[in-house]
């Protein structure tokens, strides 16, 4: 089930790698601030005019939410959510740890997921009932069951710090066997493929976990909020090899 739009997702996310590097590291790149302070570069407006277009002619009957144009999740059906350029700052400043995420929400529930970092040389890839890959190949979270043994990743440390988790993340950093500052797609994913067991976002608009939940969830992980729901729009993100889970999740309650 869902083979076609994977494979659908996949060509959309060929074609946005194409535009997205013809434009990376380039010096005439044009840049500009929203009105919340974030950064939109020409690579992030064309991908997603173009994951827009191409839904409208293969899918008619769906919709489309992305995080320049906008759209809505709620409600049923099928909605296509994009992040065009995930870690725009880092592509504004070519550092290559950057992806097109591209999902599809049928009724609600997250059911296709494709995270395309072609800088890095990384395609990550799931559809529900069929496994989670890298590069076409099948990833899995690694078996690691103590903190103590774990690697932990995050982003936004001083919102963390300064919130009501600042103690758990301390907790978190000094009881880890590693610690490192990957957020956006690539420390979920790390997580997905077995190469860290731990990683924390205070805060992630729906386009930037949508397509990491059938991947996460697919190779045999387990991503919520900090309560241990569903992550939402603009909510907090744990990300763990499932085994670690309630660990955290004790620890990030207080």
């Amino acid at each position: 089930m869902y083979e076609d739009e994977l494979a659908f997702a996949q060509t959309l996310a060929d074609v946005a790698a194409t535009i997205a590097m013809d434009l990376f590291a380039d010096e005439g790149l044009e840049i500009r601030h929203k009105a919340d302070r974030t950064l939109v570069t020409a690579a992030d407006t064309a991908i997603e005019q173009m994951v827009r277009t191409s839904v409208q002619q293969t899918f008619p009957g769906d919709r489309v939410m992305g995080e320049e144009e906008g759209g809505t999740f709620d409600g049923a059906g099928r909605v296509w959510i994009v992040d065009p350029i995930d870690g725009t700052a880092n592509y504004a400043r070519a550092i290559p740890v950057w992806a097109t995420l591209i999902a599809l929400q049928v009724d609600g529930s997250l059911v296709v997921g494709v995270a395309s970092a072609p800088a890095l040389g990384e395609r990550y890839a799931a559809a529900r009932g069929h496994g989670a890959s890298m590069n076409g190949k099948r990833i899995r979270v690694s078996d690691i069951s103590r903190l103590a043994d774990a690697q932990f990743l995050y982003s936004q440390l001083d919102t963390l710090l300064g919130g009501p988790q600042g103690s758990a993340t301390l907790e978190l950093l000094a009881g880890s066997n590693r610690e490192r500052g990957f957020g956006d797609f690539w420390g979920h994913l790390l997580v997905a493929r077995g190469a860290s067991e731990i990683c924390i976002e205070p805060a992630l608009a729906i386009w930037d976990y949508a397509a990491l939940v059938p991947i996460v969830e697919e190779a045999g992980g387990r991503i919520t909020d900090f309560s241990g729901g569903p992550p939402r729009h603009k909510g907090s993100v744990l990300t763990t090899n499932g085994t670690l889970h309630r660990d955290v999740l004790r620890r990030l309650a207080g």
